[in-house]
């Protein structure tokens, strides 16, 4: 469910992104392996089980969605999804919202992809959040 509508006015309730296709899908990315690249280089990153229940959500399935029918023809794409904070010239009248500049965004989406690129199998951690 999306709460809020997207820029086009849509907001699925309880609607199925794809009848031929499972109820969710794992992103095929070494998430565990991106995010301690990303603290190493003393970035905030954490693991998430989900990418929220509105737009992002629906672009991940899609991909990965795609990408299952892709795989029939022996396609070795990987994908997956990555939230970034808020800019702090978007929070200035939200102290407590999470910000990060567009530089350490950026050292953080480079570490990520580096180590995607070049760790075939996630490492095993323990990842996740506690809510």
């Amino acid at each position: 469910d999306a709460r809020i509508a997207d820029n086009a006015g849509h907001q699925p309730t309880d609607e199925i992104i794809a009848k031929d296709g499972p109820a969710a899908y794992f992103a095929t990315l070494p998430i565990k392996s991106m995010v301690a690249a990303m603290r190493k280089r003393g970035i905030p990153a954490e693991v998430s089980n989900s990418a929220g229940t509105f737009v992002c959500n629906h672009l991940m399935y899609g991909v990965l969605h795609y990408l299952h029918h892709l795989a029939r023809s022996n396609s070795a794409t990987r994908a997956g999804f990555i939230h970034v904070p808020y800019l702090p010239s978007q929070v200035t009248d939200r102290p407590a919202t999470a910000s990060m500049t567009l530089e350490v965004m950026t050292a953080g989406i480079e570490a990520a992809i580096a180590t995607a690129l070049k760790t075939k199998r996630d490492r095993k951690l323990v990842g996740g959040t506690t809510h």
